[in-house]
């Protein structure tokens, strides 16, 4: 529907995007929007004919944060106030399956900013700004950010970020490594489904989902059993009919057929 607050689409080259849908508030986070975008993304992990996902915002910006409307009215109520007791973690992102890939198309912050983080892979809109903000209006590195900002930037520069709260650019964030591509504004959302639907049609669907199993996992784990891991993920991957269609596909030089991922 239009007044849905997050829009959603297939493609027929197998990526799926879901649109943020609050511009006339530049896509300021509340609970239905979360609770809209998680059941969509649930979708999209589930459907056969999504191989890829894009998220975007609709409008100027990508997400500001929490809508201020709702963060006047928490006022020692905690951040739990955005949804009902059987809220998703905001970290749900995480678990989805299959590639996820933002298209930050402007203002990202607070909130909007640690779901970015959550993408897998980040474009970004030149001359976008970005903040956490949350030291400035006197909370703490909310939502998973103190856990997945070092791991994508490093400690130092996660606590200049998270600290000082200050606003930065696309183009720092790429120098940072918090964002993969810079390109024009105009162009974010095409060149992120070009990169989604070059995935979706050229790599398999599974061994993205283990590979993804494999960096988020061996993140908590020591190196000699991240290996063990791995070497067992790699003798059932020489076992599937991917690893057969993907070397057969080289060999007589067509795009390969890999096989759905499936139910999780």
């Amino acid at each position: 529907m239009a007044d849905d607050v997050v829009l959603h689409e297939v493609r027929d080259d197998g990526v799926g995007i879901l649109t943020l849908n609050r511009p006339d508030r530049m896509n300021a986070w509340t609970g239905e929007l979360e609770t809209r975008y998680f059941e969509l993304l649930g979708e999209f992990d589930r459907a056969d004919d999504v191989r890829a996902i894009v998220v975007t915002g609709a409008g100027r910006g990508f997400c500001p944060g929490a809508d201020m409307d709702l963060l006047q009215g928490l006022g020692g109520g905690g951040g739990e106030s955005l949804g009902a007791a059987e809220r998703k973690p905001v970290t749900y992102p995480l678990t989805i399956r299959k590639p996820l890939i933002g298209a930050i198309n402007g203002a990202c912050a607070g909130v909007g900013l640690v779901q970015a983080l959550m993408f897998d892979v980040r474009f970004a809109a030149a001359g976008a700004k970005f903040t956490f903000a949350f030291a400035r209006r006197g909370l703490i590195a909310e939502y998973g950010s103190s856990w997945i900002l070092p791991r994508l930037v490093g400690m130092s520069r996660a606590l200049d970020l998270l600290m000082s709260s200050r606003t930065f650019t696309a183009e720092e964030a790429l120098e940072l490594g918090l964002v993969n591509y810079v390109v024009p504004k105009e162009e974010v959302l095409d060149a992120a489904v070009a990169y989604a639907a070059d995935l979706a049609q050229n790599c398999s669907p599974t061994s993205m989902a283990v590979i993804k199993q494999q960096l988020y996992g061996h993140a908590l784990i020591d190196v000699n059993a991240a290996l063990a891991e791995s070497n067992k993920l790699m003798r059932e991957s020489l076992g599937r009919e991917d690893f057969k269609e993907g070397v057969q596909s080289y060999v007589q030089r067509r795009a390969p057929l890999f096989q759905p991922l499936g139910p999780a």
